[in-house]
């Protein structure tokens, strides 16, 4: 495959030093960051699971876990034409297109597309920053990406019910700061929180982010896992982290 032709003008190909692993990126848009590569590790992944990736962006998310997970099928939504073009060329790059949709579209439309009760796993990585809570950033494609003017919480909780079966799991990256606003949106939508874990730059720090996973019509018993910690009091990758991002230990 001659990589040099699925490059456009105003793109990048970064190696994702998983393997052979690439992504193409905007140079003026949002690019992907820890938050992605932790989630995409976090969900309870089965055997044969469908999974439907919420505003996936530039595709990392799917790219990560399709790489683990060969016997998973994807669809992966993105609401703005050209980054969904994107990631379709990143998932022909990394030899992926067999098993993962690229589809421009408003995820809240997707159950319409797709069919009710479709997916086993919904995975997002949503917008930050609250509406009317911060100043805008400079391109639409940011904007996008990082404020939720376009998509609430609500938004999300309710388009993953349509698309989920009974039993399928929501997995999340949030702000801590805003958990328990994640979590009465994903009640409210019948999706129960079940896991969740939260992240921390180094020990004895407060968690900036939290990664929640929730089950359609689930019981109400929710899981605190391990705190991830990303680096020792030494400033050093933890263990963890080095798993995450599959690293050998001892390198």
């Amino acid at each position: 495959m001659d990589k040099d032709a699925l490059i456009r003008p105003g793109e990048r190909l970064d190696s994702l030093q998983f393997g052979d692993l690439c992504i193409l990126q905007k140079l003026d848009a949002f690019r992907f960051g820890t938050d992605s590569v932790l989630l995409a590790d976090f969900p309870t992944v089965r055997r044969g699971d469908y999974i439907v990736d919420l505003g996936t962006g530039s595709g990392i998310i799917t790219i990560l876990m399709a790489s683990r997970h060969p016997d998973c099928r994807f669809a992966a939504l993105e609401i703005q034409p050209e980054m969904a073009d994107m990631a379709a060329r990143s998932m022909a790059l990394n030899g992926l297109s067999d098993r993962v949709e690229v589809r421009q579209c408003d995820f809240r439309e997707a159950a319409r597309l797709y069919g009710y009760g479709r997916f086993s796993l919904a995975v997002c990585n949503p917008p930050y920053g609250k509406a009317g809570g911060a100043l805008l950033s400079q391109t639409e494609a940011q904007r996008i990406a990082r404020h939720e003017s376009d998509c609430t919480v609500d938004d999300l909780a309710a388009a993953a019910f349509d698309l989920l079966r009974t039993g399928g799991r929501l997995a999340v990256v949030f702000p801590a700061a805003r958990a328990f606003e994640l979590m009465y949106a994903m009640r409210t939508h019948r999706l129960e929180p079940k896991r969740i874990r939260t992240i921390h730059a180094t020990p004895g720090r407060a968690p900036k982010l939290v990664l929640i996973e929730a089950i359609k019509d689930g019981g109400s018993m929710l899981h605190w896992m391990e705190p991830l910690v990303l680096n020792g009091d030494d400033g050093q990758p933890t263990a963890e982290w080095k798993r995450i991002y599959r690293v050998p230990e001892n390198s």
